[in-house]
């Protein structure tokens, strides 16, 4: 799963996440790509099955590039545990997400193989999201 190799501080504080994502709203590796539609937090999890929904349905032909990376620790405290006495310890990682980012994108296949993938992975993700095509795409070039 996707996490920090290393990180300066062990714990950070929540964020707010408003607006829309100022940088990587646009297509820059491939010629397909889900963007999302909402803000979230996602999950190391979520993203590598997503990942795993997406590579499964192209039967590893193509490229496949995530664009986002869970960078922020969250932390919890164990159950049954009274109030006070510190913050918990980090228990996993999230990408924090906001309307207009590009999740994944894909290249090498078919539109109608890369819209269905898309679509997979789309649903192992807790946001509403939707499928994008670069703008000077031609279906004649793939073929």
């Amino acid at each position: 799963m996707l996490q920090p190799k290393r990180s300066k501080y062990r714990k950070s504080q929540k964020m707010k996440l408003k607006g829309n994502a100022k940088r990587g709203d646009q297509l820059a590796f491939g010629s397909f790509g889900i963007k999302t539609l909402e803000t979230a937090r996602l999950t190391a999890r979520q993203i590598e099955s997503a990942r795993i929904a997406l590579t499964r349905f192209m039967k590893r032909e193509g490229q496949v590039w995530i664009r986002i990376f869970p960078d922020r620790p969250i932390t919890s405290k164990p159950a049954e545990v009274r109030m006070g006495k510190g913050k918990g310890a980090p228990e996993y990682w999230v990408a924090p997400i906001k309307p207009g980012r590009i999740l994944f994108e894909a290249e090498g296949v078919s539109l109608a193989t890369a819209k269905e993938a898309l679509r997979l992975a789309a649903q192992k993700l807790p946001v509403n999201t939707k499928f994008v095509v670069r703008r000077d795409y031609t279906e004649v070039a793939e073929a």
